[in-house]
């Protein structure tokens, strides 16, 4: 879907994405019939030893069911979903724990950006943006120490969309976090860094 003239200045609107926005979710994120990705694999839910038996839309019902901030939060124009961000707790989520490509550098709960998915059309239009700082606000209102997230830093070549999906340093920096690392993780041919934007610092 293309972008309406009407709502080319318009600010997006950011929603915690729980159990009524389903419909809304499972349109921007691919779901392959249930075994496409519906923001799990970033997760590991979705992984023999966790998954319980459940199929990943029912993981992503049962993580929407919960608390903030999974799965994730979305961006609306006109009551349109344009964008998602995925977030879990840093400390809880079990590919981020075991993972040796991506470190923990502390054992904060820090809310953990995953994932970014904006609706063709919508692109480079701040939706990605406003969706790192509606996360943003809502870890503050929470209580919460901080947020992290795994970007990749293009340094002015061109990003892929299929590279772009774990967002772009600039973005962060622009935010407020810090560079904390270069993680030996990719995304297409480009390193992960580690970002952090701690609220007590």
């Amino acid at each position: 879907m293309t972008a309406k003239a009407s709502d080319k200045d318009s600010v997006p609107i950011i929603e915690r994405a729980t159990i009524d926005r389903y419909d809304d979710v499972a349109e921007l994120l691919p779901s392959g019939n249930g075994v496409g990705c519906l923001c799990q694999p970033w997760r590991g839910f979705d992984t023999k030893a966790l998954s319980n038996g459940r199929s990943r839309p029912e993981i992503l019902r049962d993580q929407m069911e919960g608390e903030p901030p999974a799965p994730g939060y979305l961006a609306y124009l006109d009551n349109l979903p344009v964008g998602w961000v995925g977030v879990s707790v840093r400390t809880e989520t079990p590919r981020l724990q075991r993972s040796r490509t991506i470190p923990a550098i502390d054992d904060r709960p820090v809310w953990a950006i995953g994932c970014f998915r904006i609706r063709p059309g919508y692109r480079r239009r701040g939706i990605a943006t406003a969706l790192l700082d509606g996360v943003v606000d809502a870890a503050r209102q929470a209580g919460v120490p901080g947020v992290e997230a795994y970007p990749i830093d293009p340094e002015g070549q061109r990003v892929d969309v299929g590279a772009g999906f774990v967002g772009i340093a600039s973005m962060f920096d622009a935010a407020g976090f810090r560079r904390v690392l270069v993680t030996s993780a990719h995304s297409g041919r480009f390193s992960r860094l580690l970002v952090r934007l701690d609220f007590d610092a």
